[in-house]
């Protein structure tokens, strides 16, 4: 019997709501294999846990979460929960630097043509890949003086970092449609032609992935008008961080969006949307990302076992969109988180 320990961080805002459903998800998946188990252990971090300890990520809690097999997280921060320099709290991004989670995974799948704004909305189908590490985000963590002249953010990219989020970028590829699409900026950043460089050369170790190379902006105008023409892309922190947001809006918004932060050997998975304070409560979140972020799990700790379970997840996922009725608030209908939670849930229990 394979048994699995998951650090369980619900955090702050609608994380504890969506969280609820993704694990009674993941029991029913459970409950349908002969020989895995799932254990979880909760822990208390965000925005809620710094005013109640003045840590949002104690100590205590990131040993937990380097001794789990997977870290399940809901969403992190308030915005009127700051720090003295008046960033909010991020420790979701601590997580990704202190475990070294360089490859941001952020599948975007349009499951029925009504959830998306585009007019005849082809197939929508694409992962992106965003190194979680570095890039602009490099220097967030030093002191700035708010009364000096200037303030400088650094945009880092070092070799190993490109390297190693450029290979999972043809790894994805070779297990979805063989192409991987560069997003970079290099007409202009010097870092940007650095990470051209290095991506230019780890192709050459994949000559069965095709690629092309798209400057952001560019992008950001191709996922509006042809998206369905992109497998997988890769590109830097700040760069993916913005475009994840745009192609969530192409296919249902953030309630839709999975994602997975992965290192060598560890893992974070979470909706990628925030705390949501403003609905906080009321029972209307889409908890379907995080359903999803599940199966993302399930897909990382790769036994055959929990490789069926996340096809099941995303299958019934699909089959329970499918029915216009099916909708939260988010995609115009009047279903509860509840009440999603259990109809994907539902459809699960017709597989086993």
């Amino acid at each position: 019997m394979s048994s699995y320990r998951i650090a369980v961080l619900p955090g702050d805002g609608i994380g504890a709501e969506v969280v609820a459903e993704a694990i009674q998800v993941l029991q029913v998946v459970e409950k349908g294999l002969s020989d895995t188990q799932f254990h979880f252990d909760e822990y208390s971090v965000g925005a809620g846990e710094y005013l109640r300890s003045g840590s949002a990520l104690p100590e205590a809690t990131l040993r937990a979460c380097a001794e789990a097999d997977a870290i399940l997280l809901g969403a992190m921060g308030l915005p009127g929960v700051r720090q003295a320099d008046g960033r909010e709290l991020a420790p979701q991004i601590d997580l990704r630097e202190q475990f070294s989670l360089y490859a941001g995974l952020r599948p975007l799948f349009l499951y029925h043509p009504d959830h998306s704004p585009l007019k005849n909305p082809e197939t929508i189908d694409l992962l992106l890949v965003r190194e979680s590490t570095e890039g602009l985000f490099w220097s967030r963590n030093e002191a700035q003086n708010l009364e000096a002249e200037f303030v400088e953010d650094r945009l880092h990219i070092s070799r190993t970092g490109a390297e190693r989020v450029c290979r999972a970028a043809f790894w994805e590829a070779r297990k979805r449609r063989q192409h991987v699409t560069l997003v970079d900026k290099a007409n202009v950043l010097p870092t940007m032609v650095f990470f051209r460089h290095i991506f230019d050369s780890v192709a050459q170790e994949f000559p069965d992935v095709q690629t092309e190379r798209i400057y952001v902006d560019a992008m950001a105008l191709y996922l509006v008008q042809k998206p369905s023409r992109f497998d997988v892309l890769v590109t830097e922190n700040m760069f993916g961080d913005i475009l994840s947001d745009l192609a969530a809006g192409l296919v249902g918004g953030m309630g839709m969006a999975p994602s997975a932060d992965i290192g060598e050997k560890h893992a974070v998975f979470q909706p990628a949307h925030g705390s949501a304070p403003d609905i906080a409560g009321q029972g209307i979140a889409n908890p379907i990302a995080t359903i999803l972020s599940v199966a993302l799990m399930l897909d990382w700790l790769a036994t055959p076992e929990t490789i069926q379970g996340a096809e099941w997840i995303r299958r019934a996922v699909q089959q329970v969109l499918a029915q216009p009725e099916n909708r939260t608030r988010d995609l115009g209908g009047t279903l509860s988180t509840q009440e999603m939670g259990e109809r994907v849930a539902t459809q699960l229990r017709t597989y086993m």
